[in-house]
């Protein structure tokens, strides 16, 4: 089998504001048209009867116009969220680079998101370092912030 990374999906409960968490902090950029998708396909491919969706794709900084996006929709029938846990199975983080992981940690939380955990420096065994934290989004979906340097 030949792939590509193609996008990751985030279901949201307010896609809108969700989004725009994204593209107003790490300069993401939507994809448009904005999506408004149900019937009976949705309901096939989904597996989830009833469903209905809205919402759109941002194109991730840094892989340019043709780079990979995220996918925020929302449901028009939702299941409830479980907390926030690094350690559960499936996918644990997005991960974004910036220059200042206190820094953007800081305008992480201020716009609506939480601290998981601390600032932290892991060195690696080839004598690189990085300093990285995780937080939430606004909805509680873990956020990695990195920042690589050299020994």
């Amino acid at each position: 089998m030949k792939a590509r990374y193609g996008h990751t999906n985030l279901v949201a409960r307010d896609w809108r504001r969700l989004a725009g968490f994204y593209v107003d902090l790490f300069g993401c950029e939507p994809v448009p048209p904005e999506r408004d998708y149900r019937g009976l396909v949705l309901e096939a491919g989904t597996g989830v009867p009833g469903s209905g969706l809205r919402g759109v794709h941002l194109r991730l900084p840094g892989h340019g116009a043709h780079g990979p996006t995220l996918e925020v929709y929302g449901y028009d029938h939702e299941e409830s969220a479980l907390p926030p846990a690094a350690n559960r199975p499936g996918w644990g983080h997005i991960a974004f680079a910036v220059d200042d992981v206190p820094r953007a940690r800081a305008e992480v939380l201020d716009a609506g998101g939480s601290a998981v955990g601390e600032v932290v420096t892991t060195h690696t065994d080839d004598g690189r370092s990085v300093t990285w934290c995780y937080v939430t989004d606004p909805e509680g979906n873990i956020v990695e912030l990195q920042a690589w340097s050299d020994a």
